[in-house]
């Protein structure tokens, strides 16, 4: 204590408390991500090529990688990949090219047939089973009168054959309309030319990022950007083979059992396999179709292609997606369901294709931050905690 000036008095210590970003720190960031949105809503209709383009070479840059350690230098790679890429396309086309294109054309020319005769049939066992006892209750209850049979009749056939109408005019359309076409040019044209300055690029479009990011930040949005590198990566290549695989299981197992059509939908059913559900729900209901209206009053046939479909679902839920894909994703079936439709109606098929991926990666940033939430103070009541302190 001193004399001269009295005592000293004892300050207790001031508590400082580290706090979150401002909202003036993540204003911006959310301003980009509704720029981002803003633009894929405007241009969804032109994105798939560049889409594709981005993921394939998104795909190949390990490939790359590879090439690059054994002497080669990046545009020499991307070359390279680009020649054997070509070279399998190529072969592809000439393979099974033909087939599919026979196929697709007398699908599209025989649909409305095969609409109207599935029209019959069923026509057929509607009137046989309101003749039966607990069929004409049923029509009774369902006030159809005595006259329900051929009211019933009468709807569906009226029912089916606009169906059918309108499902062969947009088989047709799909074929020779001008959007159509050049979709597929552009798929043709453009997708490999983004893959390959993907491929060369690469690198460099990584190191323009990470400048981006304030060095304080950089480790630890390293390791966020790798958490999301491993989810994509895993989902894409491994969902690509599954795809691959099924594609080809459908089409010789639907081909071999003799089936009309049965390379085109189940190649078909292999690649829509991309989106969750639906490539699976319409391998089932186009081959079950196709497969009843050609071996009525058969049921081998159905049979058969039930078994091819229900094998290959075995087969992708029991060895492909575990091994391949396993759980990469990490999405519940809820948030799984509700990214595909919110996408799909943004964004259309694109956003359908893309739904995934895009789920996936907001998967892991939600959970980073959820866990940064969780090591808040604002969490663990150390504010106030520290505003309570003497």
């Amino acid at each position: 204590m001193d004399q001269a000036h009295g005592p000293v008095t004892q300050t207790a210590p001031v508590a400082i408390v580290e706090r979150g970003p401002r909202l003036t720190d993540v204003a911006p960031w959310l301003a980009a991500i509704a720029a981002v949105a803003l633009f894929l809503y405007l241009f969804s209709g032109v994105l798939m090529p560049f889409a594709a383009g981005i993921a394939l070479g998104y795909l190949l840059d390990p490939v790359a990688e590879k090439l690059e350690r054994l002497g080669l230098n990046r545009l020499g790679a991307a070359l390279f990949i680009l020649g054997i890429s070509l070279i399998v396309v190529v072969l592809a086309l000439i393979l099974i090219g033909p087939i599919l294109g026979h196929q697709l054309s007398a699908f599209s020319e025989n649909l409305p047939k095969i609409v109207l005769r599935l029209q019959a049939l069923v026509s057929d066992w509607s009137a046989k089973l309101l003749e039966t006892s607990w069929g004409g209750d049923l029509a009774a209850k369902l006030g159809l009168g005595a006259g329900g049979p051929g009211d019933l009749q009468k709807a569906f056939g009226d029912f089916a054959g606009d169906a059918a109408k309108w499902l062969g005019g947009f088989a047709k359309s799909l074929i020779t309309g001008g959007a159509a076409l050049v979709g597929l040019l552009s798929l043709v044209v453009v997708t490999p030319v983004v893959a390959f300055y993907i491929l060369v690029d690469w690198n460099h479009m990584i190191d323009s990022v990470k400048s981006l990011v304030p060095p304080r930040y950089l480790t630890e949005v390293s390791k966020l950007a790798g958490d999301v590198d491993a989810a994509l990566a895993g989902f894409l290549r491994g969902q690509s083979l599954v795809c691959l695989f099924l594609g080809l299981w459908y089409g010789l197992g639907l081909t071999l059992i003799g089936l009309n059509y049965g390379f085109l939908i189940g190649i078909s059913a292999g690649f829509l396999s991309f989106i969750p559900y639906v490539g699976s729900l319409s391998a089932l209901v186009v081959s079950a179709i196709v497969a009843l209206v050609q071996g009525w009053p058969d049921w081998t046939m159905l049979a058969m292609a039930l078994g091819v479909v229900a094998s290959g679902q075995f087969l992708e839920g029991n060895v492909l997606s575990p091994k391949l894909v396993g759980e990469s994703v990490g999405l519940h079936p809820v948030w799984l369901m509700f990214a595909l439709l919110a996408s799909g109606s943004l964004f259309g098929f694109t956003g359908l294709i893309v739904a995934v991926p895009v789920a996936a990666a907001l998967g892991v940033l939600l959970r980073f931050f959820f866990a940064r939430y969780r090591q808040s103070p604002f969490y663990l009541g150390e504010d106030s905690e520290a505003a309570n302190q003497p």
